[in-house]
């Protein structure tokens, strides 16, 4: 019996089947099958039945879960303790809402990489209903979205927030939020509801709320007096700077963007825990530097 069998093992039974497993671990499906048959080989039990749909653990798979648990802690440990951080390797799979993507994402990445200089990155950009679903499904390592995600199963690092400020082109006068468009975050977001809950009680039916799940293209259209709109300071400098779009006050503001760094508790892995602070110390970091 062997970590890999075991480790093997593991995400098989976290994710119901040969093909998730083989997924997640970069390996071929017939691996992961003869790993699985020579543990069971060993172990002179079987640990899999076939159910609807997926792998069901049976008795004595589900005895072997708990101690397959306990020996991967203590390897994790062991290489947290003991090994050089330099010389960890694989690949991370982080996620990041555009928000981020446009704030201190690279500077991450750097810190993340001067830690562990030997570990790929798949990076994926997204709106964080995606990226809640990618975590849970066990598709991303870690996101940077808005959060928290509300599951047992996720641990969630708080990161500063972001305050909201609106936007008009700065070719625009007085602006009317019933006579003019305003665009805001993909539908499927928080600020989008809150923001519409909000203009349904001030401004009634007449307002006109358009959704994008480009940030970068919602400020363009705003920069063309198309539409106005809250977003973060970080997103508009640009056009800030290019004096193309200027903040102006209709007499509220949408509260602000939350943010956590989540991630699947269970396995523990000591290399998310550990991303998970660097991004936490970058984020503020960057806070401090840059107002928001």
């Amino acid at each position: 019996m062997t970590f890999e069998q075991l480790r093997t093992f593991l995400w098989v039974a976290r994710l119901g089947g040969f093909r998730k497993a083989s997924d997640r671990l970069h390996l071929s499906q017939p691996a992961v099958s003869t790993r699985i048959s020579n543990l069971e080989d060993t172990l002179q039990a079987r640990l899999f039945e076939r159910g609807p749909g997926a792998l069901v653990l049976t008795k004595k798979g589900q005895q072997l879960l708990g101690y397959a648990e306990q020996m991967l802690f203590v390897e994790e440990e062991i290489k947290y303790r003991v090994a050089n951080p330099a010389e960890t390797e694989g690949l991370f799979r982080v996620g990041a809402s555009e928000t981020i993507a446009q704030a201190w994402l690279p500077s991450f990445i750097q810190a993340f990489s001067a830690r562990f200089p030997q570990v790929n990155v798949d990076l994926t950009v997204d709106i964080s209903l995606n990226l809640r679903t990618a975590i849970l499904e066990r598709r991303l390592d870690l996101a940077f979205l808005m959060g928290p995600v509300s599951d047992y199963s996720v641990s969630n690092v708080d990161l500063p927030r972001f305050d909201l400020h609106w936007y008009k082109s700065r070719q625009l006068g007085a602006v009317d939020l019933s006579d003019i468009p305003i665009i805001s975050y993909s539908s499927q977001t928080r600020p989008y509801r809150e923001l519409t809950s909000e203009l349904a009680q001030r401004v009634g039916p007449k307002s006109r709320v358009f959704s994008s799940a480009s940030l970068s293209a919602s400020l363009k259209m705003i920069a063309s007096g198309i539409a106005v709109g809250p977003y973060p300071r970080v997103l508009a400098v640009p056009h800030l700077e290019a004096g193309e779009v200027e903040e102006f006050d209709p007499g509220f503001v949408p509260p602000p963007l939350e943010f956590t760094a989540s991630y699947l508790a269970e396995p523990r892995s000591l290399l998310v825990e550990n991303s998970a602070e660097i991004a936490r110390d970058v984020a503020h970091q960057w806070h401090d530097a840059h107002p928001n």
